[in-house]
């Protein structure tokens, strides 16, 4: 397979969780100069303007986004049904360019303007005394105990052995 042919594939076949950090779009200029970012990740409640396709030009919230689709839907853009009835179209986020970001998110925001995102961690207040310093006293020192060090296990060097150690159990009985 050629190069191309594996990229769509592989974009194809990508599980759910990688699908939906691709549906990121650009930012505005404006936005641009305010949050050092090129692009940003499209969320419900974002103002989107559309850049290509079919609805070149329209602006509007962003209602849905979905990663089966891999899109979003946009307040305003919808297409009538046969049997009556309206659907939401959805179309890709490389395709619009955020205007307006919505920062309800704590963790967005604070992703956005570079900080390291803060959890919420209640602090206690531990109650400060303040005692006056003792000229530090003279401890003696007393020998530490120690704890008996492991054997090694090193094998015995062999010695000579006496006739009667040498003797096989069975030859012991002989004797006796």
């Amino acid at each position: 397979m050629n190069s191309a042919k594996m990229r769509h594939r592989m974009l194809y076949i990508a599980p759910l969780h990688l699908v939906s950090k691709q549906l990121g779009a650009p930012l505005a200029k404006d936005l641009q100069e305010k949050y050092h970012q090129s692009s940003a990740r499209v969320i419900e409640g974002d103002s989107v303007k559309v850049l290509r396709g079919e609805f070149k030009g329209i602006e509007g919230k962003v209602t849905n986004v979905s990663p089966l689709k891999r899109g979003i839907a946009i307040e305003g853009i919808k297409r009538e049904k046969l049997k009556g009835g309206n659907v939401d179209i959805y179309i890709h986020p490389s395709n619009v360019m955020i205007t307006a970001l919505n920062l309800d998110d704590k963790w967005r925001q604070s992703r956005l303007d570079g900080q390291k995102p803060k959890t919420a961690k209640p602090k206690v207040e531990e109650p400060k005394e303040t005692k006056p310093k003792e000229a530090p006293k003279e401890k003696k020192e007393e020998p530490k105990e120690q704890k008996p060090k492991q054997k090694e296990t090193k094998p015995a060097p062999k010695t000579a052995k006496t006739d009667k150690e040498q003797k096989s159990p069975k030859s012991k009985k002989s004797d006796k």
